[in-house]
């Protein structure tokens, strides 16, 4: 059975993505379209976002939307149902790092964290719960592994993520019942603009890789794709069995 078709194989899986624009959202956005799903790819920026539909459009929708501003869950919500009827997989991946240890870490820095990696997929799982109870859907969240070990530089961020692995257990037992499954993949270090988005040198990037490398036992930094693989793997109709999970894709550094 294809991944992205429902259980009877005819209907096409309904699939939102947060942070589509780039990096593990769109690789997973694609993923997910590729085996049939049609996707609400969801981002703050409409350029990064018609790139990650550009290559299959037909099956791919880009919706500019802040999924941490007041409001921004509904709407993303109303908008599924909009173009689509119904929604099967909710994937929690938008995201950001504001770094600083502590003594240099900022209050704005903090709330800013909390709102985009902790508040916002509650909320927008929350305002999509009833139409993932109505089609018995999934819940995918983004972690991180580096929030199961130190994080120094990065300590608020890789707490918000280990805040999120235990909502996803949480949510696998409060919606069990309502037929919801809740799982988690906790990437290492992938291939993603992350540190250009936090505004890092390049020099700073690339210590940061070294540091990465170092810690990760296969020896290399992993691949977008990689991730979205696990995803689709996580939220297949075969794998309707498995709930509460937290998955690392990292290359072994969490065992490290």
């Amino acid at each position: 059975m294809a991944t992205g078709m429902t259980t009877d194989e005819r209907t096409p899986r309904v699939v939102c993505v947060t942070g589509a624009g780039t990096g593990i959202g769109r690789a997973t956005a694609r993923a997910f379209a590729a085996e049939g799903a049609r996707v609400l790819a969801v981002g703050r920026r409409p350029e990064p976002l018609r790139e990650a539909a550009s290559s299959q459009p037909e099956r791919i929708t880009p919706l500019v939307a802040d999924v941490a501003a007041d409001g921004g869950p509904e709407r993303i919500v109303e908008a599924v149902e909009r173009t689509y009827g119904r929604l099967d997989v909710l994937v929690n991946n938008a995201a950001i790092v504001r770094g600083g240890a502590l003594g240099a870490v900022t209050r704005g820095g903090v709330d800013e964290q909390l709102a985009t990696n902790l508040v916002a997929p509650t909320m927008l799982a929350q305002a999509a719960l009833p139409l993932l109870t109505e089609a018995r859907g999934v819940i995918a969240n983004v972690s991180t592994s580096v929030g199961q070990r130190a994080f120094p530089g990065s300590a608020v961020y890789a707490a918000t993520k280990a805040a999120l692995d235990l909502l996803t257990r949480s949510w696998a037992v409060e919606l069990a019942p309502r037929g919801v499954r809740v799982v988690a993949v906790a990437p290492g270090a992938v291939e993603t603009p992350i540190g250009d988005h936090q505004g890092l040198s390049p020099e700073r990037i690339a210590e940061l890789r070294a540091w990465q490398l170092a810690h990760t036992p296969l020896g290399r930094i992993g691949r977008p794709e990689e991730v979205a693989w696990a995803i689709t793997r996580l939220a297949a109709p075969e794998a309707s069995y498995v709930t509460g999970v937290v998955l690392p894709v990292d290359g072994g550094a969490v065992v490290a």
